[in-house]
């Protein structure tokens, strides 16, 4: 049987080819031709963005879409945007992450013991997938969470809280979405061998700008992740 790292190879290979959203097709590559005048120097990446990390990650991260002038343009999730900017300082300053910042995909960011996938693998118009768009990336993130097998998950918001529920609900692997409402910084221990899920609010600049997420409230989360995974260790 194939590696973790050689299942995880070959999925971010199929999804770096994946054509079966049309609007995003268009609008993706729409993006990476005329480009935004501080990159016009770029050469925009224009396809999905694969997921990324360590491949003995105990902890997975599920984030919206790839920004149409960061994750689209690097290749890689999270970076050359703000929402990036401050993810990464702070998976840096938890641990999780070998420096602070992500601005490239070359760029020697390495993710230590988590692993980050997206809920919609290309950049979509306005910031808002269709749910048929949301239906055709969903097996990339199940295939993830399958080879992954985290044994925590951080939600990005409430739209990745919300996919993550809907695939575990149509798993049969809870019974209902509505006993786990989202609230920011708020863990659940699921049923069974279910990895216990935490979530805060998107890093968007919406919200960092606004004070809506802080610094310390997301490094709360964090922290809380680190130590519900040395607890199930048993360290």
């Amino acid at each position: 049987m194939p590696s973790v790292q050689e299942q995880l190879k070959i999925l971010n290979e199929t999804i770096v080819s994946c054509r079966r959203c049309p609007r995003l097709v268009r609008y993706r590559e729409s993006v990476a031709r005329t480009k935004k005048r501080a990159f016009l120097n770029w050469d925009y990446w224009g396809k999905p963005v694969p997921g990324f990390g360590d491949p003995r990650a105990e902890l997975l991260i599920v984030g919206l879409a790839p920004a149409a002038h960061g994750g689209n343009r690097t290749g890689r999730a999270f970076t050359g945007d703000r929402s990036g900017d401050f993810l990464f300082e702070a998976l840096y300053r938890c641990g999780f992450a070998n420096q602070a910042e992500s601005r490239e995909r070359d760029d020697g960011l390495v993710l230590h013991n988590a692993y980050i996938g997206i809920a919609v693998r290309c950049a979509p118009p306005a910031n808002k997938p269709l749910p048929s768009e949301f239906a055709n990336c969903r097996p990339y993130l199940e295939t993830e969470i399958n080879v992954l097998k985290p044994k925590a998950v951080l939600a990005l918001g409430a739209i990745a809280w919300r996919i993550y529920f809907q695939i575990l609900k149509d798993h049969s692997a809870i019974l209902a979405r509505a006993k786990y409402p989202f609230s920011h910084g708020i863990s659940y221990r699921l049923p069974g061998c279910l990895p216990r899920v935490f979530a805060s609010y998107h890093p968007s600049q919406q919200n960092t700008f606004t004070g809506r997420l802080t610094e310390a409230m997301f490094t709360q989360v964090l922290n809380d992740i680190q130590r519900h995974l040395t607890s199930v260790r048993g360290i």
